[in-house]
């Protein structure tokens, strides 16, 4: 079953990726892994998908301990400043920095295991208050403060879009953070990449990617009805 969803979810990239006239490879596909048992993240690199989302660090650490360097892990779940220590030693890209005192404790972390950090800027653009995120206005202060520390090195913005029964009304939320994307990215602020633009999830992504996402975190469309 897993193999069959995960078909599903990269034919559905690539059929998204072809309507807007760019390449399928162009766009990561994160396996959001944070209700899958060992077994199933087993088979998921089985198939050849090793980068690995996690939403919690002490959930990441018991996976890590099974599996190690045979994935890539990503944290895009809030992280908390007293978690950045683990953190740091795990995760490839943290997507979830949304203040400076963060991004202040992680770069003290890496520090420390002689380790350049890469993360994103995670933005709440939609405004909820339920959502972790800097707002819309303060991400290029954010990032530009950030760059000054020398263990980060910044990758671009994340977001997550309200959840909604139509992903067309995720729309609008996926372009203003491309808006931001764009605009921090016209600015060719020194040593700041813009690389990723993370948006979109299992009930959204084609309409993130038709918005500019390079990047998706996916886990219910992969993992559904598997045993």
């Amino acid at each position: 079953m897993i193999a069959d969803n995960l078909k599903s979810v990269t034919q559905r990239i690539a059929k998204c990726c072809e309507k807007i006239g760019k390449p399928p490879a162009s766009v990561d596909l994160i396996c959001v892994t944070k209700e899958a048992s060992i077994d199933q993240i087993e088979e998921v690199l089985h198939l050849g998908l090793y980068t690995l989302g996690e939403n919690r660090v002490q959930d990441a650490m018991i996976k890590y301990r099974a599996m190690g360097d045979r994935a890539i892990w990503h944290l895009i779940g809030h992280l908390q400043t007293n978690k950045a220590k683990e953190a740091v030693k795990i995760f490839s890209l943290i997507h979830s920095v949304d203040s400076i005192r963060l991004a202040k404790e992680i770069d003290r972390e890496a520090k420390k295991i002689n380790k350049v950090q890469d993360i994103l800027v995670q933005v709440n653009v939609s405004g909820e208050a339920s959502k972790f995120g800097c707002p819309p206005d303060k991400a290029e202060e954010i990032l530009r403060d950030a760059f000054l520390y020398p263990n980060i090195n910044i990758k671009g913005l994340m977001t997550i879009a309200p959840e909604v029964d139509d992903a067309e009304l995720a729309r609008p939320y996926f372009r203003r953070l491309r808006e931001i994307f764009e605009l921090i990215r016209s600015k060719n602020i020194e040593n700041i990449e813009m690389q990723y633009l993370s948006m979109g999830m299992s009930n959204d992504f084609e309409v993130a990617i038709e918005e500019g996402s390079n990047m998706v975190r996916i886990g219910r469309a992969i993992f559904k009805d598997a045993k």
